[in-house]
């Protein structure tokens, strides 16, 4: 399965972990960074580890991803170590730019880990290939806001064209599911947040991060294939299986290999 939404949540409210994990969202993610302020990072952590230790279900181990703070800050480290010992695999590292610091970051924090690279400034984007080629880094995401100002863009549109092209190019190059689309400010407003889910997944992103509840199942529905894609899908497959060797059309169109392949990645989604 493809994960589609991703819930934030910060660090420093526990009680509200287990209303995220309540929700529909494919992954919890635990921040210990922009949400907090730097005088309750440490304590937050120490909270944090308890909760995970003492409160996290087996079953929502998987469901659950910590964003640690940046390489190079003062809580890294310290927030690694944490993540080392708990029972969570699934790891989100923002201002991810250097391919060297994501892979020493996938060895401290230990075997099995998922990282999930945050990529959220210019040297990030250009470094994105090797970046999405190193062996922890599991999905790639969008740090579409903290972007434009590292950018000096203006506008969250076709300004970013180029950038989220460039999120579906290397995360198909390296064999990474879709990337996760950066976050919609708009909690109340379905209309918007429906079209910027469109928007993604026309670009080829597979989910999106959420700051809020409300944005979860839009996220869901819209990064899901539809009933008449998976009608459609069961159609091209079943043709194929019918008859694996020969010239296959279904409604009336030819069925080549990129047309199973997508049936294929519908079918798997």
């Amino acid at each position: 399965m493809i994960f589609r939404s991703y819930l934030f949540v910060p660090a420093d409210r526990p009680e509200r972990f287990a209303k995220a994990l309540a929700t529909a969202a494919h992954q919890v993610v635990i921040d210990l960074e922009d949400a907090l302020m730097p005088e309750v990072k440490a304590h937050s952590r120490e909270q944090l580890a308890t909760w995970l230790r003492t409160e996290l279900a087996d079953a929502d181990r998987s469901r659950v991803v910590v964003r640690v703070n940046a390489f190079g800050t003062p809580w890294h480290a310290d927030d690694v170590l944490m993540v080392h010992a708990s029972p969570v695999r699934n790891v989100m590292i923002p201002k991810a730019e250097e391919p060297g610091q994501l892979g020493d970051i996938g060895t401290r924090c230990g075997d099995g880990v998922a990282l999930t690279a945050l990529v959220e400034t210019v040297v990030g984007l250009v470094n994105m290939r090797k970046i999405a080629g190193e062996r922890a880094v599991a999905r790639l995401a969008f740090g579409s806001f903290d972007y434009c100002v590292d950018a000096g863009i203006d506008g969250f549109g076709r300004e970013l064209d180029y950038a989220r092209s460039r999120f579906v190019v290397e995360s198909r190059y390296a064999g990474l599911p879709p990337p996760v689309d950066g976050v919609t400010l708009a909690i109340d407003d379905a209309a918007v947040i429906a079209e910027d889910v469109a928007l993604g997944r026309r670009f080829g992103f597979g989910g999106k991060l959420c700051i809020h509840p409300k944005q979860v199942d839009a996220v869901n529905r819209g990064f899901a294939p539809s009933d008449d894609d998976r009608a459609w899908a069961a159609r091209v497959l079943a043709a194929v299986a019918a008859d694996p060797r020969g010239a296959i059309a279904v409604d009336g169109k030819l069925v080549d290999k990129p047309i199973i392949d997508r049936a294929r990645r519908i079918e798997a989604g």
